[in-house]
């Protein structure tokens, strides 16, 4: 009889995926405090990859944390089972082919390396997104901060739980005197040699 299951004798690649989408697969990994930026530059850079062709996947706390992490809290333990999670997925994605754009507090080395070791250093690029604690309570778009000071909130980093900022990120990103596109366009001019398929 013949063999109706041929895919089987080699199942496709990454780099099949990669040829196919025409682009190389990477986690673009924001780190910093809550209010930053990280967020809504993750969301301009993964438009600005669209529009020019790139397949792309945004993963946050908005669309993480309503999921897979919705048993989470935000005890350092939560946070670091949180970004192992996010990791694991991460890594499926990459393995897929797609661009990963992440934007996650990732408040300490640790947490960070541990997510640059799952999804492997090849693949991470870290961007910290560098913005005064200061500039960040002023924005407080979700008035996290206010409730944080009041001692409504926890363990709420940059107010009582620390943020190790990155001594050795890919990119570093001065919100508070640029616009976002700004920033943007300076992410994307980073990443864009690192996706490329010549």
């Amino acid at each position: 009889m013949e063999n109706i299951h041929p895919i089987f004798d080699k199942l496709l690649t990454r780099r099949d995926k990669e040829n196919f989408l025409s682009q190389n697969a990477k986690v673009i990994w924001f780190t910093g405090l809550s209010g930053s930026g990280k967020s809504t530059i993750a969301q301009g850079l993964e438009k600005m990859l669209f529009d020019k062709g790139y397949f792309v996947q945004v993963l946050d706390g908005d669309n993480t944390r309503t999921g897979i992490n919705n048993n989470l809290g935000f005890s350092l333990e939560n946070r670091t089972e949180n970004i192992r999670r996010i990791s694991e997925v991460s890594k499926l994605f990459v393995q897929s082919g797609i661009i990963c754009i992440n934007s996650f507090v990732s408040p300490t080395h640790d947490i960070r390396n541990l997510a640059k070791e799952i999804i492997g250093a090849d693949d991470f690029i870290e961007v910290y997104v560098n913005t005064p604690l200061s500039v960040c309570e002023l924005r407080d778009v979700k008035g996290l901060y206010k409730k944080a000071r009041n001692g409504e909130i926890k363990g709420f980093t940059g107010i009582d739980s620390p943020f190790e900022a990155p001594i050795d990120a890919d990119l570093e990103i001065l919100t508070e005197n640029q616009s976002i596109t700004e920033s943007v366009t300076k992410v994307f001019n980073f990443v864009l040699p690192k996706i490329h398929i010549k």
